[in-house]
C-alpha cells in the first residue's frame, strides 16, 4: 500500500500542501535532504516519490546493514550513469558514525549523487555538521487518526495491493480504534488491519471483538534516551513548576507507560523539589526522597503511586528557585575569582602554630552574641566584599526567611557603618 503518487500520500500537510517545501521538491527541484520523523510517518515513501518525480535512479541502503563499502558502490553506480541523476537513500542514517557520514560528502558536494537520509533521531545530535550543511532538514509528524483511517479504508478497497479482493467491511468505529492503536504509525496500522482481517468470519465483517483482540496490549511511542524521552520529562518538569498537578500526573503516566525507568523519574522528582520549590517548602525534598525510597521498596506497579503522590505535592507546593539561582551565582563567583584565601579569623585555631599565625583571632562566636547573631561580622574573603546570592521569594516558608534575613542584613549594614544596633 505504499503510495505510488504524491496524491496518495496521507498526512504531512505542513510539508505537502500547495506551496509547501516538499511540494516544490516533488515538482522536480531535487536537492539533498534529511527526513526526520517517527516510524511509519512516510520517510521512505517520500524519498522514493522524490526520486521518481525527478526521474532519478534510486539506490536504497540501510545504515543498520550497510557501510562505507556499500556507499562507494552507490557512488560508482552514479558515476557510471552520468546522464541520469542518482538518489542515494540511507535509512537510519543516524547509525552511521562521523567517518561513515564523511564518506559520501564529496560526492554530494560535486553533484555525483543526491543524498536523502531518513532518521528517527534529532539530526542536530545524530549527524555531523558537514552533512547537515549540505542537506535540508524536513520534520515529519506522526500521522493523525483521520489520516490513518483514510489509509486503512484505502487498503480495504484496493483489490491489488490491499484487501479489496476479500471484500471485508469495517465500520468507522472499528477503523478509528485500529488507527488509535497504531499511535501515528501507518506501517503499524496496516499490520493491525492485516492481522484483524485474518480473524474475520464467513460474514467478512471486522467486528469490535476482533479489533479488541488485535489491540490487546499497549503501544505508545517512547524512545528511551531519545527526543521523545527528553520532551516528555521536560513536560513533566514544567507542569510541576507551573503548579498543574493534573498535567504533571498525565506526563508521569505517559513516561511510565512508555517504559521509562521509574528510578530515573524518581531522581528527576528530587531535582524538581530542589530546583523549583527549595526552601519555600522544605517538605518537598523530604517527600521526594521518601517517594523514591518507597518505590525501591515496592517496585512496579505499587511503588508508582508514591511517585504520583510526590508529583502532586510538588505541583501544589509553593514555588521558589531562590536556592537554585543563589547556587549558580556562588558557583560563578568561584569560577571568576579563583582560589581566594580563607580569612584568618575563620580558620581553625587547633594548634599552637595556627594560633601564632593569627588563625581564629577576632572570630566572634555567634552564640555569645545577642540573638545568636554577630552583627557586622563577615564570612567572605575580603576581595569579594559582601555579595548577596540568596534572595527568598515572598511565598511559603521563604516569606518568613526573607523577613529574618532582611533584619539580619540591616543589622549588618548598621554595624559596619558604626551605628548603634537596631
Amino acid at each position: 500500500m505504499r503510495p505510488a503518487t504524491p496524491g496518495e500520500v496521507a498526512g504531512q500537510a505542513h510539508l505537502l500542501a500547495p506551496g509547501k517545501p516538499l511540494t516544490r521538491l516533488l515538482a522536480g527541484e531535487l536537492h539533498s535532504a534529511i527526513l526526520w520523523g517517527p516510524p511509519g510517518s512516510g520517510k521512505t515513501t517520500l524519498a522514493r516519490l522524490l526520486a521518481d518525480t525527478a526521474g532519478a535512479q534510486f539506490v536504497a541502503l540501510s545504515a543498520v546493514l550497510a557501510g562505507v563499502k556499500e556507499v562507494r558502490e552507490a557512488v560508482a553506480f552514479a558515476q557510471a550513469h552520468p546522464d541520469q541523476p542518482t538518489v542515494l537513500f540511507l535509512d537510519e542514517v543516524h547509525r552511521f558514525n562521523k567517518a561513515q557520514q564523511d564518506a559520501f560528502l564529496p560526492f554530494v558536494e560535486d553533484g555525483t549523487l543526491t543524498f536523502i537520509g531518513a532518521t528517527t533521531e534529532n539530526p542536530a545530535f545524530a549527524l555531523n555538521n558537514a552533512l547537515l550543511s549540505r542537506a535540508r532538514v524536513y520534520v515529519l509528524r506522526p500521522l493523525a487518526d483521520e489520516d490513518l483511517v483514510a489509509i486503512l479504508s484505502a487498503a480495504l478497497r484496493d483489490p491489488e495491493r490491499g484487501l479489496g479482493a476479500r471484500r471485508i467491511s469495517a465500520g468507522d468505529a472499528e477503523l478509528l480504534a485500529l488507527a488509535r492503536g497504531a499511535d501515528g504509525d501507518a506501517r503499524r496500522a496496516l499490520n493491525l488491519l492485516e492481522v484483524a482481517a485474518g480473524l474475520v468470519g464467513d460474514d467478512r465483517v471486522l467486528t469490535p471483538d476482533i479489533v479488541a483482540t488485535v489491540l490487546t496490549g499497549s503501544y505508545r511511542r517512547f524512545d528511551r534516551q531519545g527526543d521523545v524521552f527528553y520532551e516528555q520529562i521536560s513536560a513533566l518538569h514544567k507542569s510541576v513548576r507551573g503548579s498543574d498537578p493534573d498535567a504533571a500526573l498525565y506526563w508521569l503516566a505517559r513516561m511510565l507507560d512508555g517504559g521509562c525507568d521509574p528510578a530515573y523519574v524518581a531522581r528527576r522528582i528530587v531535582r524538581m523539589a530542589s530546583e523549583d520549590i527549595g526552601t519555600a517548602d522544605p517538605r518537598a525534598l523530604t517527600l521526594a526522597l521518601e517517594a523514591w525510597h518507597a518505590f525501591e521498596r515496592l517496585g512496579t506497579p505499587e511503588g508508582e503511586l508514591a511517585l504520583a503522590e510526590a508529583v502532586v505535592f510538588l505541583a501544589c507546593a509553593a514555588k521558589s528557585n531562590a536556592v537554585y539561582t543563589a547556587w549558580q551565582a556562588a558557583q560563578a563567583d568561584v569560577q571568576a575569582h579563583g582560589t581566594l584565601a580563607v580569612p584568618p579569623e575563620l580558620r581553625p585555631a587547633s594548634t599552637a602554630l595556627a594560633r601564632s599565625l593569627g588563625h581564629g583571632s577576632g572570630y566572634r562566636y555567634a552564640h555569645d552574641e545577642p540573638d545568636a547573631f554577630a552583627a557586622g561580622a563577615s564570612y567572605f574573603p575580603a576581595e569579594l566584599g559582601q555579595p548577596v546570592y540568596y534572595q527568598p521569594v515572598p511565598r511559603g516558608l521563604e516569606q518568613r526567611i526573607a523577613d529574618k534575613l532582611a533584619d539580619f542584613r540591616e543589622r549588618n549594614r548598621a554595624a559596619r557603618q558604626g551605628k548603634p544596633p537596631v
